[in-house]
Order: C-alpha cells, then sequence, then structure tokens
C-alpha cells in the first residue's frame, strides 16, 4: 500500500490507488468490503419522484379551488425535484471506481463559501453505462480550502483531472 495517496472529502477519505479509487467512512480500506457496492441513490430519486408527484398533486388541487400563490409554489418546487432527479439519474454512490474505467474527471470550485469543491468522475460501471461520481471536499469550517488544495495536488499528481 505504498502506493497510496489519501485525502479528506465531506463525510469519507478518498484512497487514490494505482488500479482505483477507494471512498471510506473511516480511512481503513479493507473495511469498503463491508459495503455493499451498489447503485443506492436510486431510492433517493424515487422518494423525490413521490415528493414531486404529491406537490403536482397539491398544486393542481389548489388551483382547481380558485387558489393562485400556493399552486404556483407547489408547482416550482415539484419542477425544481424534477430538474434534481434528471440530473441525477445517471449518478453512482459506489465506493470503488476501477481507474480504467474512468473517462473523465472534472474539479468543480467552491462558489464563495455557498457550495464545496467537488470532483465529478465519469466512469464505465459493470453494464459498461456512463455514471457520475460526485466526491465532495470539506467545506470552509472544517480546513475545506487546504484540503482541497492536498485533493487537488493528489489528483494532478496522478493525472485524473482533465479540465485543467
Amino acid at each position: 500500500m505504498n502506493n497510496e495517496k489519501t485525502f479528506k472529502t465531506k463525510t469519507e477519505f478518498c484512497h487514490i490507488l494505482p488500479d482505483k479509487i477507494v471512498l471510506t467512512r473511516n480511512g481503513i480500506i479493507g473495511n469498503v468490503a463491508k459495503v455493499t457496492v451498489g447503485n443506492n441513490i436510486s431510492r433517493i430519486l424515487i422518494i423525490y419522484g413521490g415528493l414531486s408527484i404529491g406537490l403536482f398533486y397539491f398544486a393542481f388541487d389548489n388551483y382547481r379551488n380558485g387558489q393562485v400563490a400556493q399552486p404556483i409554489l407547489f408547482g416550482i418546487l415539484g419542477i425544481y425535484l424534477v430538474y434534481g432527479i434528471l440530473n441525477s439519474i445517471n449518478n453512482s454512490s459506489t465506493p470503488i471506481i476501477d481507474r480504467q474505467k474512468i473517462k473523465e474527471v472534472k474539479f468543480k470550485k467552491a462558489f464563495s463559501s455557498l457550495t464545496r469543491s467537488r470532483f465529478e468522475v465519469l466512469f464505465e460501471d459493470e453494464q459498461s453505462k456512463l455514471r457520475k461520481r460526485i466526491i465532495m471536499l470539506p467545506g470552509s469550517l472544517t480546513d475545506g480550502q487546504s484540503e482541497t488544495e492536498k485533493a487537488v495536488k493528489i489528483m494532478t499528481d496522478e493525472k485524473l483531472i482533465t479540465n485543467r
């Protein structure tokens, strides 16, 4: 494991190995085998879909009852959730990414303490579908600037970042 390079993320650690990228919750690569490899984001998207259907129903029902402000608010929230679902449909929560399957790694810089810096890793999964894994970096309250610089340096040294 001498070739391992590690940096902190929002909730876990990211280990850059010669053959793969491994995301762990406690920094110990051996425990990643306990994590079920899969796309657990589908449950969240189903919940968001149910919420958006409910919002559209309430918007329609309130409009039918002659109200104006509530249907507009519920409709906008429902459209926002559907937009989020469509943008997230190919996201993955897999903790292991084979480096040979990586197509592109983009670094997205934080927007003046309102958002977090992140890496967007585009890769092929086992079914040869293009997926996106978002690796969120620590925020400004948890030494995010120095951790982000360390992560960018590691990803650049490993020639993974494609948009710099």
